[in-house]
């Protein structure tokens, strides 16, 4: 019997205690991203404008206030100066004129160059934003396959991120 017992606490034990079960996932995930900006511009015509005001003040014999005369297809409206006087000697007056020539129409096709991310030249009109491109340079990622990352920077403009994530999950 002394023989048995021995059997039977180990047949006993197993049935008992269960095993342990858990499901395990292990992922490891590695990324780069490398960046250059464009270059953009971003014109507006102005049109124009002429605007006089006074006071005390006259058109010479013969003369006129100031005009715009007729834009065409491809100019703006320009200015016809007028001609003025005072019109009580010895009296008191104020006068302002002011104009603001308005951009032509360039044709189609033509206005900003932009070559290997700089912008050359652009269109001259009265709102004018110009941004140059970026220059990759040096930029560059890797990611080894030990998943170390590098990252080399380039030059302005030019955007670089690495990451590298793990995740252990158990169910």
């Amino acid at each position: 019997m002394k023989k048995l017992l021995p059997l039977v606490m180990l047949l006993m034990t197993g049935a008992v205690i269960a095993p342990a079960r858990a499901d395990l996932t292990h992922r490891m995930s590695s990324s780069t991203q490398l960046s250059v900006n464009g270059a953009y511009t971003d014109a507006s015509r102005i049109g124009s404008t002429y605007t006089v005001s006074g006071s005390n003040i006259k058109v010479t014999d013969n003369g006129h206030f100031g005009k715009m005369t007729a834009a065409t297809a491809t100019a703006a409206a320009a200015q016809d100066v007028g001609e003025y006087d005072i019109n009580t000697a010895g009296s008191a007056f104020s006068f302002s004129e002011s104009w603001t020539q308005g951009d032509a129409v360039n044709t189609i096709g033509s206005g900003v160059d932009v070559t290997a991310g700089v912008v050359a030249d652009m269109p001259a009109f009265g709102n004018t934003l110009s941004m140059s491109g970026g220059v990759a340079g040096t930029l560059a990622g890797t990611i080894t396959s030990a998943g170390v990352t590098t990252l080399t920077a380039g030059g302005a403009g030019t955007t670089a991120t690495g990451q590298f994530v793990t995740e252990i999950v158990i169910d």
